[in-house]
């Protein structure tokens, strides 16, 4: 789908706030109603526009600790990947699981109240699944940025 200037100004205010409403939308970027009422439609049918979520402050729910782990599996099969990526679903500590390239094999974001936490955690839920060989773990000290707006 090719987006022209008008769908990117769409996205651009649906990503700052996506309570805006479609109204607002068409008086900030002069067009009528109807029309950005087919674009968003179009927008979200095409999958553009995935969802909507409220984005939490994490420090006002006590989730303090931001921590990334670096993992290596103990064998690169599709059969153990598979059971890790599920495994990895049903941890709601994790907010983010990727598969990279490099010296291991996953790279996961995991956001907790405390140290404590992340140790039983760790000791726990993650060291315990069976395709997990190592596991480095990096410790957010401050968070310099944080979006989830996509440059358009």
């Amino acid at each position: 789908m090719i987006l022209d200037e008008t769908d990117k100004k769409i996205l651009r205010l649906l990503q700052e706030d996506a309570h805006v409403t479609l109204k607002d939308i068409a008086n900030q970027i002069n067009l009528s109603l109807t029309p950005v009422h087919d674009r968003v439609k179009r927008l979200e049918k095409e999958g553009i526009i995935e969802k909507y979520v409220s984005i939490l402050n994490k420090k006002k729910l006590g989730k303090n600790l931001t921590v990334y782990c670096q993992v290596t599996l103990n064998k690169q099969t599709y059969d153990v990947s598979e059971a890790f990526n599920q495994a990895v679903l049903n941890l709601p500590e994790v907010v983010e699981c990727n598969f990279v390239s490099g010296n291991f094999d996953y790279m996961l974001k995991i956001i907790l109240p405390d140290m404590e936490s992340y140790h039983n955690f760790h000791q726990k839920k993650l060291s315990v699944l069976p395709a997990v060989s190592t596991i480095n773990t990096v410790f957010v000290i401050s968070e310099i940025k944080s979006t989830t707006v996509i440059a358009i």
